[in-house]
């Protein structure tokens, strides 16, 4: 079975869905998905029955949306975190 969907449209169980997230390069556990499934803040999901499907698209761009700005060093999120902040100052 291959981990990566072609298709988009694709629905995957929690399990196949962290699987195919961990090969696209965003590590994530089904556990961490069902937290946020009861929590909230993690992909859209529907129900089959007692499974819980997710579409792959709906995934992929939940954790590309979940991505920083790339940076050149570890310091450039201290200083826009510390421009913000001395705003009125």
């Amino acid at each position: 079975m291959q981990t990566i969907p072609d298709c988009f449209d694709a629905l995957l169980t929690r399990e196949a869905t962290a699987a195919a997230l961990t090969a696209c390069g965003f590590p994530v556990k089904s556990k961490t998905l069902a937290t946020k499934a009861s929590r909230g803040g993690g992909p859209p999901f529907m129900a089959f029955g007692a499974r819980v499907l997710y579409r792959w698209g709906d995934s992929l761009a939940w954790a590309k949306s979940r991505l920083s700005k790339p940076r050149c060093s570890t310091s450039e999120a201290d200083a826009q975190a510390g421009a913000g902040g001395q705003h009125g100052a």
